[in-house]
């Protein structure tokens, strides 16, 4: 088969959207089906109305489940809901507006009827808490960088950040107990009465987010450089933000392509053939990799904007890992208001690098499993400075030490870059290769094995003490963890390490597979070889749940 990665989509590769849409409204789940029943992952509930696991239905129940949470939580205050540009995100909004409405729950909509990103809305619901007894929370519609034939749907509490196990593990219990007798549960009223329900008022998310960007970041010194910038939104819930970005700060700013399509028919395809909106994709940014050499520095965002891509004139797309360094390594030198016990926060699969620059730096490196929740206590109260995940995915405190936004920045990280290159005169890529020099360079890849729903369930519940083994790409073994150092919250999976390298495996929640996260500073040839072993030693600790296919 033809490998189309990187090429520009084809009238075949696009989605129906009026069968999408129509799938939305005439498909009901069917609950026997594990797949057709609401789940919350790392990142709220996703699928599609052609799979039945994205149905006027699921947002229904989901919706009154949340409006019962907070009525048990007695959060009293707005809630604040954006929608990305994905076409099932709209019509999810105007279901969850009849049962928010319908249960006279005092929402605040985007006043221009307009897309909003997901750190816009974080952003709201602390500005909002920090001058409010009455605590506000926040629904995000979106799933991501997914396909544009995919939907999503996310609750944050009034921490403002993605919602922890507990909370979403009862809203789904309760979403499912809805569907399970018919949604009798759900009050509900007609879209056009709830669109003019006195609970229900626009709130202006992109100029509360853009007038407040010089809180965090040193945009003066991005503007006086003259650094141009080209910010692609991919199509995205940025689109907006970034012209009113460039026009407000009056930065030499491009939006390199403005177009809003629920087909994504401007996009190249991902490594799979599939439209994915993955800012850290070679083949999902080959447009604007293209281009880089317009620029002084290139960014991309996905879908809903939580996360970043960043492209230099010298090295192209960067990989998420080596930002996510330089970023640490430039923030901690150059904000001085910042607490001087304030850690570091990274995902157990994100780079050693960053281990590495955070002792350099004499900081404490607070590492936890994957998932961005886990960050959230720390940025609130300003004992965690930055976190920040190896999807692309972080935030960071204001230049005064406070707290920003608790789930993931994909707008400010891109910005960051412009101020690192405007500051320093140096590319993130020219300060990676610098670091480098300091502290090796490591090799980093991902893969997947086959793995039934037994054998990851298995991966799921191992024990440290169910590693025997000794060495691991012919170094000792060091540590074997299936707690995070930083928290002592389960991995749901393992993490070995040793001096020179290590490897993660975990496994996915929506595929019979388990994912290897494995990384070296002893080269490609080590790297596979510690990929190897490590799945072997996978297969092993969990041949008795099944054969691995």
């Amino acid at each position: 088969m033809e490998n189309r990665a990187g090429s520009v989509a084809l009238p075949s590769d696009l989605i129906n959207v009026t069968a999408l849409l129509d799938a939305y409204f005439d498909i009901e789940p069917d609950l026997s089906d594990p797949g057709q029943r609401v789940a919350f992952g790392t990142s709220g509930h996703r699928g599609s109305s052609l799979a039945a696991s994205f149905n006027e239905a699921h947002i229904l129940a989901i919706t009154q489940a949340i409006v019962d949470y907070r009525t048990g939580q007695k959060i009293s205050g707005p809630l604040f809901m954006g929608k990305d540009t994905h076409a099932l995100s709209e019509p999810a909004q105007n279901t969850a507006l009849e049962v928010l409405a319908a249960n006279k729950v005092t929402v605040r909509i985007d006043a221009r009827g307009a897309f909003t990103p997901t750190p816009a809305v974080s952003h709201a619901i602390l500005v909002h808490n920090a001058a409010h007894p009455d605590e506000a929370d926040g629904i995000v519609i979106t799933p991501s960088h997914n396909p544009p034939g995919d939907g999503g749907f996310k609750y944050n509490p009034p921490h403002g950040g993605p919602a922890e196990s507990e909370a979403t593990g009862w809203i789904a219990a309760r979403a499912n107990a809805l569907l399970a007798e018919g949604l009798r549960g759900v009050k509900r009223i007609p879209a056009a009465l709830a669109q003019r329900a006195d609970c229900i008022s626009g709130y202006d998310f992109l100029q509360h987010y853009v007038e407040d960007l010089p809180s965090v970041l040193d945009l003066d010194s991005v503007r006086e450089s003259g650094l141009h910038i080209g910010a692609d939104p991919m199509g995205g819930a940025s689109v907006d933000y970034w012209g009113a970005i460039g026009e407000r700060h009056n930065l030499n700013l491009t939006v390199v392509n403005p177009a809003v399509d629920p087909q994504w028919a401007f996009m190249t395809l991902d490594w799979d053939g599939k439209i994915r909106m993955d800012c850290s994709s070679p083949a999902a940014m080959a447009s604007l990799i293209a281009q880089a050499g317009r620029f002084d520095i290139s960014t991309g965002n996905d879908a809903d904007a939580d996360r970043h891509g960043i492209v230099t004139p010298d090295a192209g797309l960067m990989n998420p890992n080596h930002f996510l360094a330089v970023a640490i390594d430039y923030l901690f030198r150059n904000r001085p208001s910042w607490r001087a016990d304030a850690a570091i926060g990274k995902t157990l699969v994100s780079s050693s690098i960053i281990d590495r620059v955070a002792a350099g730096l004499g900081r404490t490196l607070l590492e936890v499993p994957v998932g961005f929740k886990w960050f959230v206590p720390g940025l609130l109260s300003g004992e965690v400075a930055f976190g920040g995940e190896e999807s692309a995915g972080a935030s960071f405190l204001r230049r005064d030490g406070s707290v920003w936004t608790t789930d993931k920045d994909g707008i400010l990280l891109a910005l960051l870059a412009a101020e690192i290159t405007a500051v320093t005169e140096k590319s993130p890529s020219q300060h990676y290769a610098d670091l480098t020099e300091r502290f090796g360079s490591p090799v980093y890849a991902r893969i997947d094995a086959v793995a039934s729903r037994e054998q990851k369930a298995a991966l799921g519940r191992l024990a440290a003490s169910d590693i025997t083994a000794t060495t691991l790409g012919g170094e000792s073994i060091t540590a074997r963890l299936t707690e995070a150092p930083g928290n002592g919250a389960s991995v749901g999976g393992l993490k070995v390490t040793t001096e020179n390298a290590w490897f993660a495996a975990r496994p996915s929640g929506t595929e019979d597979v388990y994912k290897i996260y494995a990384e070296s500073f002893r080269g490609e040839a080590h790297l596979k070889k510690v990929q190897d072993e490590a799945k072997a030693l996978v297969d092993g600790v969990i041949a008795d749940a099944g054969n691995t296919k």
